[in-house]
């Protein structure tokens, strides 16, 4: 059972997604927050393993409840905003969220972006990638010359995991597409994310469309 935290200022809303989210049978939404700060705490009581949370709230906002959970032992964070932005694209990304879904998402593709987020894995709503993907392959000089110097410190093996990742396989399908075993695949990622300073596979992605 997937353990998830609600974390929305408007009480309504948090009710429908421990309805949508309940209904799929293998979720449990394991507590409610109205606000970033109430987020932080709740987790520290109930450990969920996902937290789905609003990105403008009073008291403290989703960004910085995601940028105060962000952590190797961390729960994993999707943000979720009827505010389809840039800049809360970024700054989530930069705040260590995982995920980045629209408050119009269809309830299936709710409940199957925690479950992907849970694996391990990222989930952006489509039209987020796309433009996220777009902004940062057309990113400055400078900033992929240093992806490049980044990426070089890896070994060859090592390099093809993270490109993979960047182009959104799960750890399974690298598996496939590289000729090992799934163990093999997390035992790279985890060597290359240490190496690279990084903490997930947004991170890693993000870093690769940087190189160009």
């Amino acid at each position: 059972m997937i353990r998830v935290l609600v974390v929305d200022d408007e009480a309504l809303v948090r009710s429908g997604l421990r309805m949508i989210l309940e209904a799929a049978g293998d979720i449990s939404v394991v507590a409610e927050a109205a606000d970033g700060a109430a987020a932080v705490r709740a987790v520290a009581t109930h450990r969920p393993d996902v937290v789905l949370m609003d990105v403008r709230m009073p008291v403290m906002d989703g960004l910085t409840a995601a940028g105060r959970l962000h952590g190797e032992n961390g729960p994993k964070v999707v943000m979720l905003t009827t505010f389809d932005l840039d800049e809360y694209v970024h700054a989530a990304l930069r705040a260590g969220a995982v995920g980045f879904l629209l408050k119009d998402t269809p309830p299936q593709d709710l409940a199957a972006a925690v479950r992907t987020v849970a694996a391990g894995n990222a989930m952006l709503a489509p039209t987020v990638t796309r433009r996220l993907i777009s902004a940062y392959a057309d990113g400055a000089p400078a900033r992929a010359e240093s992806a490049r110097q980044r990426l070089g410190t890896l070994t060859l093996r090592e390099e093809e995991v993270v490109r993979a990742v960047a182009r959104g396989l799960s750890n399974a399908e690298i598996a496939r597409e590289l000729s090992m075993r799934e163990a093999t695949v997390k035992s790279h990622l985890s060597r290359s994310l240490a190496k690279l300073g990084l903490t997930n596979r947004v991170q890693a992605a993000i870093l690769v469309h940087d190189a160009g």
